[in-house]
């Protein structure tokens, strides 16, 4: 089920008056009826506090004064009623060690500024994606369907569990590292495993030629979920035998069109 951009409520995060009434106009267009812009952090918490039922979609400029984006994203992540509110991060920044907590913490989209009212639309679309699963895949397999979750990221698992959940899969293992896999992988039988690639010990290439080259589930389905932009690791990733990439931040209907043709396969 595809949620209308006019079912959403959005609250926008954002300490510049001039940005702020641009990003309002912008999602006024786009349809959307429900929006509340505070200016800092502490007033978002407290807005997504006292309306957590309300079906939120958080917009957030990265540098507020109060505290950065990326600390508002953990704040949310680390409360249990609101870490599973999307968030769409708006920002000019590029520098990849300011950017990661956000890819890491399940956030919807990064939105680089300047941006159009199109590439806000489908950051819009994607976090209406992740709070409306399909209704159109076969339950009794997705019941079924046995996930080995590995990232050593607890706020990226916990966002992933919750897609899984929400499809109805329910027989979820989690490890921290490629290591912990491979010893879950030598004793219980799994369908499809999702791993991300930079973990301690070892990781996600390594774990994936592990499995096409040693492992006795050697054709289980690997689906690497990553904020790795290097190209050259990425193409050894596909070398050792992953069977698909997703980029971190990720849409939720990618990884549920993954999971499906996963299925297929």
């Amino acid at each position: 089920m595809t949620t209308s951009l006019a079912d959403l409520s959005v609250l926008l995060v954002e300490p510049s008056h001039m940005q702020a009434n641009l990003v309002t106009r912008m999602l006024q267009h786009q349809g959307v009826r429900q929006i509340k812009v505070v200016d800092t952090a502490e007033a978002a918490l407290a807005a997504l506090t006292e309306g957590a039922a309300a079906g939120w979609v958080v917009i957030s400029s990265l540098y507020l004064p109060d505290m950065a984006g990326t600390e508002l994203v953990m704040a949310m992540r680390a409360d249990e009623e609101l870490e599973s509110i999307p968030f769409i991060l708006v920002s000019s920044e590029t520098r990849p060690q300011v950017l990661e907590p956000v890819r890491q913490s399940g956030a919807c989209s990064i939105v680089a500024k300047p941006f159009s009212e199109q590439q806000l639309s489908r950051a819009l679309f994607a976090a209406a994606d992740y709070l409306n699963p399909p209704e159109d895949l076969d339950v009794a397999e997705i019941e079924s369907l046995r996930v080995l979750l590995v990232d050593d990221s607890l706020a990226s698992r916990r966002h992933l569990r919750r897609l899984l959940e929400e499809l109805g899969i329910e027989r979820i293992t989690e490890a921290v590292n490629g290591k912990e896999a491979v010893d879950l992988l030598q004793e219980t039988m799994v369908d499809l495993v999702i791993t991300d690639y930079n973990m301690p010990e070892m990781d996600g290439r390594e774990l994936t030629e592990y499995i096409r080259t040693q492992s006795w589930q050697n054709s289980v389905p690997v689906l690497m979920v990553t904020s790795e932009q290097n190209t050259g690791r990425l193409a050894a990733v596909e070398r050792a035998g992953v069977s698909a990439i997703c980029d971190k931040p990720f849409e939720a209907g990618n990884i549920r069109k993954l999971i499906s043709e996963s299925l297929t396969r």
